[in-house]
């Protein structure tokens, strides 16, 4: 079975920092590795993107600012928030594709961590 463990959330004040992690636990082969955002009354949005060969991608609105990285060995995928802004507050969530079992899957979410930037 794959779990993501999601941390690193809270309450920041405008022009902070945090940083999320995303740890999957279960024997599977991970592919592309992504962090999504919801704000209340709005639909959940990519932020970031990162390959199993390191390339990134981001959203315009954080471009910039956040950066997105992962440790293979550990299935572990980070994403550094700088300067952060009121509207960055949201419920970030991690998001996997992969291999488990022998079958291929792109819905591995994790629980979803709380952001909250005050102005």
């Amino acid at each position: 079975q794959v779990q993501l463990v999601e941390s690193g959330g809270g309450l920041v004040q405008a022009g902070g920092s945090l940083r999320l992690s995303c740890a999957a636990s279960g024997s599977i082969s991970i592919n592309g590795m992504r962090w999504y955002r919801q704000a209340p009354g709005n639909q959940r949005e990519l932020v970031a993107t990162i390959t199993t060969r390191g390339m990134t991608n981001y959203a315009d609105s954080v471009k910039g600012r956040f950066t997105i990285s992962r440790d293979g060995p550990k299935n572990t995928v980070y994403l550094q928030m700088n300067s952060l802004k009121p509207e960055d507050t949201a419920v970030y969530y991690c998001n996997v594709d992969g291999f488990y079992s022998g079958t291929y899957r792109n819905d591995y979410w994790g629980q979803g961590t709380q952001v909250t930037v005050s102005s």
